[in-house]
């Protein structure tokens, strides 16, 4: 990839106004940014502690006050693509399961939405989180070990060419399986794989089309972790260089310095950071409340906390923890900051922009202008 592309991520929440005024605005923002893709989230709750979700603390609670209300990707990208016929953004999942969702129905799902969009569907795909599963009865013991037999099943599926399919597996085992979904002009929709242990990284290379972590690392573990992923495409015999390094990144802009400095301090925002690893806590002098062995999104569930917990756990929070993990500042700051990753192997960057979190709603409101433009300028570097 010779050029920096960018993408936006969709809240994908109901809001109180009007079911849609979300996706109309994601779509909005990725348009004038110049934007290469739209992504939504898979999730059945939220990674905010709905304690906190508020007008309280939130100003975006006006108009979704139910923090929680997700709304399923697939459908959601559907309408996406409906809206955008004639637009060639390219179209993702950031990202699906492979606990709660057999991947027979993920290879079906991605599949249909490359062939209805005219070749757009990118499946984004990792192991999940706990919140996605352990709440709804889904096993999420071994959860690598499931992502892995789930990448060579929905492979197999798709090199099947309508045969009968039958592989043994832990988890799913194929007995005379049908799929006879044809390709999009000769091609899948492309697998960009969420992953961030050792484990993980040796399977991005050896299924995906791209890297695609949340960048709870800094910016040269990113070029590390790169490596080990090239290296691992290698020796399943791709080619590394093929592999798109792809990252998702969260964005706390404003037009000016001091609408920046009140949404880094918010409580909705602490909140959130609350989902970074253990280890990243330490390097910035802290204690992760939920203690050392803290693995980050993947082990929380938010749900379980109370409004006076999450506000003692927001206090604990340090304010260079957030402005590191997070693209902060003015336009141009952030792009300096993509910048920092590009040099580390980065070529793709999808923003979700955390401007509801800002105590004020106009202020909130008021950053899609300023994250319009960071975008913009990514698309320079």
């Amino acid at each position: 990839m010779s050029t920096f592309r960018t993408g936006v991520i969709d809240a994908t929440v109901n809001s109180r106004v009007t079911p849609d005024l979300f996706i109309r605005n994601t779509q909005a923002v990725a348009k004038s940014a110049g934007a290469d893709s739209i992504w939504v989230a898979d999730h059945l709750m939220s990674l905010i502690p709905r304690s906190v979700w508020s007008p309280k603390y939130a100003g975006a609670a006006k108009l979704a006050p139910r923090v929680d209300a997700y709304y399923e990707p697939w459908i959601t990208l559907g309408y996406f693509a409906a809206r955008n016929r004639l637009s060639r953004m390219r179209l993702g999942t950031a990202v699906t399961d492979t606990a709660r969702r057999n991947p027979a129905v993920t290879a079906q799902a991605a599949a249909t939405l490359h062939l209805l969009s005219r070749g757009r569907a990118i499946l984004g795909i990792g192991t999940g989180e706990r919140e996605g599963n352990e709440p709804y009865g889904v096993d999420w013991r071994r959860p690598v070990a499931r992502f892995e037999e789930a990448m060579a099943t929905i492979r197999a599926l798709w090199d099947s060419k309508g045969q009968p399919v039958n592989r043994d597996s832990d988890f799913f085992p194929l007995r005379n399986a049908i799929f006879d979904l044809p390709q999009h002009h000769g091609t899948w929709p492309e697998i960009w794989v969420a992953a961030h242990g050792p484990r993980m990284l040796r399977a991005t290379g050896k299924y995906a089309d791209a890297w695609f972590p949340v960048a709870t690392m800094q910016a040269s573990e990113y070029g590390t972790m790169l490596d080990s992923v090239r290296a691992a495409a290698s020796d399943a015999g791709r080619d590394p260089a093929k592999i798109i390094p792809a990252g998702v990144f969260f964005s706390l802009t404003g037009t000016t310095r001091a609408d920046v400095d009140e949404l880094v301090g918010s409580i909705v925002v602490r909140a959130f950071a609350l989902n970074l690893p253990a280890k990243e806590w330490v390097r910035h002098g802290a204690v992760h409340p939920m203690g050392d062995s803290f693995t980050g999104f993947q082990d929380m569930l938010p749900q379980t906390f109370d409004e006076a917990t999450v506000l003692d756990y927001v206090e604990r929070v340090p304010e260079s923890l957030v402005r590191e993990h997070f693209l902060t500042g003015t336009p141009s700051e952030i792009v300096d900051q993509v910048a920092v990753w590009r040099d580390s192997g980065l070529r793709y960057a999808v923003v979700g922009d955390l401007g509801a979190f800002h105590p004020r709603l106009r202020k909130g409101l008021g950053t899609a202008l300023p994250t319009i433009r960071a975008l913009r300028g990514m698309r320079k570097l």
